[in-house]
């Protein structure tokens, strides 16, 4: 019994440890989240508690959070990185996500994620397909990916296959019939190709065209 628990509480100790060190950086990520004024050290001391974290339990709930620290100070532009550190982070945050997703597969806000990251990283491809579908396939309703993934459909609309571009045209149809802010159709419509798309998007959607073209009108791109 007293060897047995001794085993127990050894095998815990990595656990344990990752989990304190993880605590460490929860006020950096929530600062993040909330687009909250941050510093350089505080999301330094962040990462390095993290990449203990992940070395004593290397699971993906440990990389997918320091994918989030990682990946949301890449892109906090007041923290004013040299672009080569920041593509240094980025890169990071790709491979985090990477690693964290093959073990916890359904989770569509990272996978959407993931696509991000590929587009921010290498510009639009095939390669950002991959990811955006999965995150589609395993969270078509979450209003919160919605912004994001209309908008990367958009920029990647020339690497679909015909199949994929009807899937997408019925995601895009779901995305505009439950939509409490049809406006965000008209705030990604950044040039000419962008509106061709989108309409082609919402062939069928009563009153779609008409409003999009109030909108479009309503706030034009500066």
């Amino acid at each position: 019994m007293v060897l047995g628990g001794a085993i127990l509480v050894h095998q815990g100790l990595p656990v344990a440890r990752a989990a304190w060190q993880a605590q460490k950086a929860d006020a950096v990520v929530m600062k993040l989240r909330r687009g909250e004024p941050i510093k350089l050290a505080d999301v330094s001391a962040g990462i390095a508690a993290l990449n203990r974290a992940v070395a004593a339990n290397p699971v993906a709930g440990r990389y997918l959070q320091r994918s989030e620290l990682v990946g949301g100070a890449a892109l906090t532009r007041s923290l004013n990185l040299t672009e080569a550190d920041r593509l240094v982070w980025l890169k990071s945050t790709r491979t985090d996500l990477e690693l964290g997703l093959a073990q916890a597969p359904a989770r569509s806000v990272d996978w959407m994620r993931l696509a991000a990251m590929r587009q921010a990283i290498d510009g639009v491809g095939r390669n950002v397909l991959p990811p955006l579908l999965m995150s589609i396939k395993t969270g078509p309703l979450l209003e919160q990916l919605w912004p994001v993934s209309l908008r990367l459909i958009v920029d990647n609309w020339g690497y679909f296959t015909d199949e994929q571009k009807a899937d997408m045209k019925a995601y895009v149809g779901t995305i505009w019939r439950h939509s409490p802010d049809r406006r965000v159709f008209a705030t990604i419509i950044n040039n000419p190709i962008d509106e061709l798309i989108i309409r082609n998007l919402l062939p069928d959607e009563p009153g779609a065209q008409e409003k999009l073209t109030k909108w479009i009108l309503m706030y034009p791109k500066s």
